[in-house]
């Protein structure tokens, strides 16, 4: 079950001017997003920097394991700064942006390869409770700001270097960087070579007829695990290319369960049962809810789990946080009606999806006899 660390080992000496950037490779770039390089690498440097010398410059500052997502972030950062294909990268336009008043978390960076490409990569969701909101905003929302300022990115790259680019992200920085790419204008999509969209959520049913949402759609490339939960959300007009996952459930949403064999991702025919079924449910679900029930829903949850301090994701199952939020749906009848209402709302779209289900596979039985 090799990894995108056994690529990095087998193909690590290999130089992208002997063999062009594919799909894992663009994991590889998203993943290194989401390093928090300040101090190691500034926002707007006037020279780029090797990975190899911002790696060494990272591990130097107090404390790396903080700056990053999880522990496998600063293993890919250790092993790709040593290997010739990525450790000559040069990074530029490192942006990180947290502005919890417009629930805005976007952070992105742009690697130079030696085969006179760039790599846009754009960060998926981190740990702050105001990128998880952000990403629920999605849901009721046309565009949220992370999305516009992933567009004005791409503008500025573009103009800074006139060189083919190639645009990626992981979980939410796929949606940016498919949405950047879609906003950009004629001009730099002729520059755009493709698109890497890993396991992120599609967009509200407006984007579906953009014109140039359209243009860059052949250019897409969309990949999701077995078991996609975030990569299915929303509407996508795009094709989908499925991974197997050497996980389960949700943590195959974990770059680094993914499963590689030389230069490509190993691939299976379709998603899990269990992913169509929640795919299913949460569509059916959001269905019965207009978008200013979606924004109350949304509002209402993020105001109970950022009560009592609360600014991570990692920190809303502390048991003194959990304590506090059974007493502040004590206190707040609207809070608790909202929640709970809801919640009945979504066993019964998994009812109705289960009994679909159910119908259709007899539906299927019977055909065959």
């Amino acid at each position: 079950m090799a990894t995108l660390f056994d690529y990095i080992q087998w193909r690590g000496d290999l130089s992208f001017r002997q063999d062009p950037p594919g799909a894992v490779d663009a994991l590889i770039f998203s993943a290194l997003s989401y390093i928090h390089y300040g101090g190691a690498v500034e926002q707007n440097p006037s020279e780029p920097v090797l990975l190899r010398d911002a790696a060494e410059t990272f591990f130097s500052l107090d404390n790396p394991e903080e700056r990053v997502r999880v522990e496998s972030d600063l293993d890919l950062l250790q092993k790709a700064a040593v290997s010739t294909r990525f450790g000559q990268a040069k990074i530029v336009m490192y942006r990180d942006t947290l502005i919890p008043e417009q629930e805005t978390q976007f952070a992105a960076v742009t690697f130079l390869l030696d085969d006179g490409s760039a790599f846009l990569a754009f960060r998926g969701t981190d740990y702050s409770l105001v990128g998880w909101k952000e990403d629920f905003n999605m849901s009721f929302r046309q565009t949220v700001p992370a999305q516009h300022l992933a567009e004005q990115y791409l503008r500025e790259v573009a103009a800074e270097y006139s060189v083919p680019l190639r645009l990626g992200g992981h979980s939410k920085g796929g949606n940016l960087a498919v949405f950047a790419a879609a906003r950009s204008g004629p001009l730099i999509q002729e520059q755009i070579l493709e698109v890497y969209n890993h396991d992120g959520p599609g967009f509200t049913e407006y984007m579906m007829g953009d014109p140039g949402y359209l243009a860059v759609v052949p250019r897409i490339k969309t990949y999701i695990p077995e078991s996609s939960v975030i990569g299915m959300l929303l509407e996508h007009e795009e094709a989908y290319t499925v991974v197997k996952s050497r996980s389960v459930s949700l943590l195959q949403h974990d770059p680094y369960n993914w499963e590689v064999m030389g230069r490509e991702f190993i691939t299976v025919e379709e998603v899990s049962k269990d992913s169509r079924f929640v795919d299913a449910t949460i569509k059916s679900w959001f269905a019965d809810m207009t978008d200013q029930e979606r924004s109350r829903l949304v509002d209402v949850l993020f105001t109970l789990l950022g009560s009592g301090g609360v600014e991570s994701t990692l920190d809303i199952l502390h048991p003194k946080n959990t304590l506090n939020y059974l007493k502040v749906l004590s206190m707040d009848d609207n809070m608790r009606k909202v929640l709970s209402g809801e919640f009945q709302s979504l066993i019964e779209a998994a009812r109705r999806t289960r009994a679909r289900f159910a119908d259709d596979r007899e539906a299927l039985e019977a055909g065959t006899e």
